[in-house]
């Protein structure tokens, strides 16, 4: 496969700046999505919304039961991209230095000076995320929103690429804690994996059954097909999309469609909506197009609304499902011609 294109420096101003059309952007989904299929099976719906997020610059919660390959697919995701990676495990007696760091007294100069944490990355693993408590859980609402830290009232920037990739087990599952709605409302998607299917499950086997210890990208010959210059060209090519007024008020509709229905206590916010065009824009340019239709809403909405929303108590005790409530409300707004 011939190196993607967005990796070739075009100078088009005399400061290196690299020439990236809805094309490239293309062929470099292309190519992430299958140096990830050396090691990771299945599970495409994942990766395409692992891409979604990455040119959207938003954020991604990926929910499911351990063992269903979230951590190895977020290694191999970083893999592919070239960013700077950090992994943090989060544990119930982690603090928040632990994630941010801290000023500490250096004797020799008498001064402070930042030791800087984990957050200081481009593309940041919060491996099981809800195995912490609410206060360490909430030292990354700054990054996620601002991408920027503030330590001791200096603010310390991160990079414009910053992008969290979170891991959480299941809520019914023992030793963990609810995410709080504020730091919910962070992620742009919350994806819900399933075990894969027997055939997939028997390509697992064969193909992993044979190793020892935990795989690594390195170990399927993932390799990087992108850089970070590149990705930035490609987040402002994504942001170019033209979403015309009749799709900006679709994504309204449905968005507030959720405050008014009986089955949910409380709605999405404002920031759903505009994530969820952002995110509309991204998926467009993955299928090489320069504007967003409907079916673009209508795919991403569930992984942008699931999380979202709280049920009202007359439908948990129904058994009712955010998904199928998500599914209901698709079907009732009014789709734009």
């Amino acid at each position: 496969m011939r190196p993607c294109s967005v990796r070739r420096k075009t100078s088009i101003n005399g400061d290196g700046e690299y020439d990236v059309t809805l094309d490239d952007v293309k062929l470099m989904a292309a190519q992430i999505r299958s140096e990830m299929a050396k090691a990771v099976v299945g599970q495409d719906e994942m990766v395409d919304l692992l891409l979604t997020a990455l040119f959207s610059a938003g954020h991604i919660l990926l929910e499911g039961a351990p063992g269903t390959a979230k951590t190895f697919a977020a290694h191999c995701f970083a893999r592919t991209l070239g960013l700077a990676f950090k992994r943090v495990q989060f544990t119930p007696d982690l603090m928040p230095g632990d994630i941010l760091g801290s000023n500490l007294f250096n004797f020799q100069t008498s001064q402070f000076s930042l030791t800087k944490g984990p957050i200081f990355t481009e593309l940041l693993l919060a491996d099981e995320i809800n195995r912490t408590p609410p206060k360490t859980q909430a030292a990354l609402l700054e990054a996620m929103q601002e991408r920027h830290v503030t330590l001791d009232g200096t603010t310390h920037p991160l990079s414009e690429r910053f992008i969290v990739v979170a891991t959480q087990n299941p809520i019914e599952q023992q030793g963990v804690y609810p995410l709080p709605e504020a730091q919910l409302d962070r992620f742009l998607f919350k994806h819900v994996l399933d075990y894969p299917s027997e055939a997939e499950e028997q390509r697992i086997v064969a193909s992993h059954g044979a190793l020892f210890g935990a795989p690594t990208p390195e170990e399927w010959g993932v390799t990087a097909v992108a850089d970070a210059a590149g990705i930035s060209a490609a987040v402002a090519t994504v942001r170019a999309n033209r979403l015309v007024d009749e799709i900006s008020n679709y994504v309204v509709a449905l968005v507030r469609a959720t405050r008014t229905s009986a089955d949910i206590e409380a709605g999405a916010s404002p920031r759903a909506a505009a994530m969820l065009a952002g995110a509309a824009r991204a998926r467009a340019a993955l299928d090489g197009r320069a504007y967003v239709i409907p079916d673009d809403v209508k795919a991403l909405a569930p992984a942008v609304l699931r999380h979202r929303i709280v049920l009202s108590p007359t439908a948990q005790i129904e058994g009712k499902r955010a998904d199928d409530i998500i599914a209901s409300l698709i079907d009732q707004v009014a789709v734009p011609r």
